[in-house]
């Protein structure tokens, strides 16, 4: 019988200042550090049932990006480099040495950029449906979403569904999991959007994809640490489900071809948001793959 996948997130909150705001996170245990790092729409909160694996051996920390989660929400664009200056602003603030990083969705390329910059500060990259690479072109974008996500892109539309119909939390996330989240599940996520005006790094997040070229300075991130990617020794786990969102099964193969010192975990039935669906079979094997590296 599978284990009870809970919605309780029962960690003490802290706060710390970075570059003028406040960035929200929890920290459990003690030894080197383990940086969770979520993406679109979700927060700490998406990490709740796989904290307890990591929090045992190792100094467990997952923060909320900045405007989302129990973050402060400045006047900010929203861009990808403009949460990286919080990511890196995060993790000189805690000071932070020695991560292994475990991602997810944007949370990946955001880690990922750091890692590239920051090699020697980086034990090891554990990673699940993460943004490795460009999307050459839209045919190759997961068919299911390829409509959606066109509109999300086109203004006013795109602003008119995600902001003021807060699709991205109220579609989108559920339609990427498989089991039906409960009522306080759903409602943690909607938390932090209760406002509109909150709503705009989730609108900002689809325009950021790299996709047919653009936005060309992202594009330009992406094959850089993809590049890198392909070279370091750093060991990496990959998580991977059927039939996935962006870990598709090529993408997989790709991975295993081209990634060197990696480990796989096939978690079978998920698409993108594999933390709902499978929390303790992801943590059982993190907890394993820290023990070993």
């Amino acid at each position: 019988m599978s284990k009870e996948i809970s919605a309780a997130f029962p960690f003490e909150s802290r706060i710390v200042d970075v570059n003028g705001s406040k960035i929200h996170y929890v920290d459990e245990g003690s030894g080197d550090p383990v940086l969770f790092v979520h993406g679109n729409p979700t927060s700490s909160y998406l990490w709740r049932n796989i904290i307890p694996y990591v929090s045992s051996s190792h100094r467990a920390v997952a923060m909320d990006l900045i405007g989302m989660g129990k973050s402060g929400k400045p006047d900010l664009e929203y861009r990808f480099f403009d949460h990286y200056e919080y990511v890196d602003g995060f993790i000189r603030a805690l000071d932070l040495q020695n991560i292994t990083f475990v991602i997810h969705d944007w949370g990946s390329s955001l880690a990922l950029h750091y890692a590239r910059q920051n090699e020697e500060n980086v034990k090891a990259i554990a990673m699940m449906e993460a943004i490795l690479a460009p999307v050459p072109k839209w045919d190759d974008f997961p068919p299911d979403f390829i409509e959606t996500f066109k509109a999300f892109r086109t203004p006013d539309v795109g602003w008119e569904m995600i902001v003021n119909q807060n699709m991205f939390v109220e579609r989108i996330l559920p339609a990427a999991i498989v089991r039906d989240l409960s009522d306080e599940e759903m409602d943690r996520y909607r938390e932090p959007y209760l406002e509109t005006a909150s709503r705009k790094p989730l609108w900002r997040w689809p325009n950021e994809l790299p996709i047919a070229g653009e936005p060309a300075d992202v594009v330009d991130a992406i094959v850089t640490f993809n590049g890198w990617l392909q070279e370091t020794q750093i060991p990496k786990l990959l998580f991977h489900a059927t039939p996935g969102a962006i870990m598709t099964p090529a993408l997989v193969e790709w991975c295993v071809a081209n990634l060197k010192n990696l480990e796989t975990v096939d978690l079978g039935q998920g698409i993108h948001f594999v933390q709902e669906d499978h929390p303790h079979e992801i943590g059982a094997a993190l907890a394993d793959w820290l023990g070993r590296i």
